[in-house]
C-alpha cells in the first residue's frame, strides 16, 4: 500500500521543483526527503523523478502520484475539519429517547433552543413509551434519555443524570364526585373507590411510584379498567368509572367531566431526569441539549 505521507513529501518536491526547497519547507534535510521519495518509488514499482539538466520533474507516475497526493491533502483537511465541527457538537447526530409526557412539555421548546444554537446537530427524535427510553441509551442506541428516576438514587453505573422536574399526580375525579368538594385530598381517602389504572400497564414508568404511594397510605387501589394514555383514563373517570391519580404533566388536556385535585399524605412525585452516558459528559451538544431541557422544565 502507498505510504500517504510519503505522497505528500512527493507532492511538496514536484510543486517546489527541488528536493532542497522541500526540505526547507517541510523541515527535514534533503537526504531525509531523498530517503521518502526513494521509499515511495519502492513501492510504486517505477521512477518517479527525473533528472532535466541541473533540476527536476515528475515523471508520468510522478505526475499521478502528486495529483492523488493533492486530493488526498484536501480530504484530510474536510476530515479534520469535521471533526473539529463533531468534537465542539456543531455537526453529528444526536439520538434523543424520551417519554410522552416529558416529550408533550419539555422536548419541543428544548428542540427549539437546541436548534437555535446548534444548527448543525441532527436530532433523532423517538418516543420509547412503553419502554422505558432508559433502556436504549444503557444498549448505546440513543446519547440522551428523558426518564424518570428515584430522587435520591446515585445515577446508574457509568451515566450522569441530571434532574429536570419534581412532577406531581393529581386526583382526577368526576366532576360532582363527593370528593370534588375539598381542594385537597389524603391519598386514603380514595381507598375504597374503583380505580382506573392510568398508567401503562406493568412497564409504565409511574407504576411503582402509585402502587407504592398507595401502599404508604395503608391500601392497594382495586383497578376495574386499564387505559394505556392519560386521555383515555380521563374518559373513563368522567364516566363515572372510576378514579386515577396522574401527572401535573400529563394534564395538558383536562377532560371538561372530571375535577383535578392535589394529594398528600403521601403526596406522589416522580422525578424527571435527563440522562447520558459519562464518555459524552464533555459533547458540547449533549451539553446544550441538557441545558436546554432543564430550562424548559424550569418554564413548564
Amino acid at each position: 500500500m502507498l505510504d500517504v505521507r510519503r505522497m505528500q513529501v512527493l507532492r511538496a518536491v514536484v510543486s517546489t521543483g527541488s528536493i532542497t526547497a522541500a526540505a526547507t519547507n517541510l523541515g527535514y534535510t534533503p537526504s531525509a526527503i531523498s530517503q521518502q521519495v526513494a521509499g515511495l518509488e519502492k513501492q510504486a514499482g517505477m521512477p518517479l523523478l527525473e533528472r532535466v539538466g541541473r533540476g527536476i520533474r515528475p515523471t508520468a507516475a510522478g505526475r499521478l502520484l502528486t495529483e492523488h497526493a493533492g486530493r488526498l491533502a484536501e480530504q484530510l483537511a474536510e476530515a479534520e475539519s469535521a471533526l473539529t465541527a463533531l468534537r465542539n457538537g456543531c455537526a453529528g447526530t444526536l439520538r434523543v429517547r424520551y417519554f410522552a409526557t416529558a416529550g408533550a412539555a419539555l422536548v419541543p421548546p428544548a428542540v427549539a433552543a437546541f436548534r437555535a444554537e446548534r444548527s448543525g446537530v441532527e436530532l433523532d427524535l423517538k418516543l420509547t413509551e412503553p419502554t422505558d427510553p432508559f433502556v436504549e441509551l444503557a444498549a448505546g442506541r440513543a446519547d440522551v434519555a428523558i426518564t424518570v428516576l428515584e430522587p435520591d438514587a446515585p445515577a446508574p453505573e457509568g451515566m450522569v443524570a441530571r434532574h429536570l422536574l419534581a412532577d406531581p399526580l393529581y386526583a382526577v375525579l368526576p366532576r360532582g364526585h363527593a370528593l370534588a368538594r375539598k381542594r385537597v385530598l389524603d391519598l386514603g381517602e380514595l381507598a375504597d373507590e374503583p380505580w382506573i389504572d392510568a398508567d401503562c400497564g406493568a412497564t409504565g414508568l409511574c407504576a411503582n411510584l402509585v402502587r407504592n404511594a398507595c401502599a404508604g397510605a395503608g391500601f392497594s387501589p382495586q383497578v376495574v379498567v386499564e387505559s394505556d394514555d392519560y386521555a383515555t383514563a380521563q374518559g373513563f373517570v368522567a364516566a363515572g368509572l372510576g378514579v386515577t391519580i396522574i401527572p401535573r404533566l400529563g394534564l395538558g388536556y383536562a377532560h371538561p367531566g372530571v375535577v383535578v385535585r392535589k394529594v398528600r399524605n403521601p403526596e406522589p412525585v416522580r422525578h424527571i431526569h435527563v440522562v447520558y452516558r459519562e464518555d459524552a459528559a464533555g459533547n458540547p451538544a449533549v451539553l446544550t441539549l441538557a441545558e436546554a431541557l432543564a430550562k424548559a422544565a424550569r418554564a413548564s
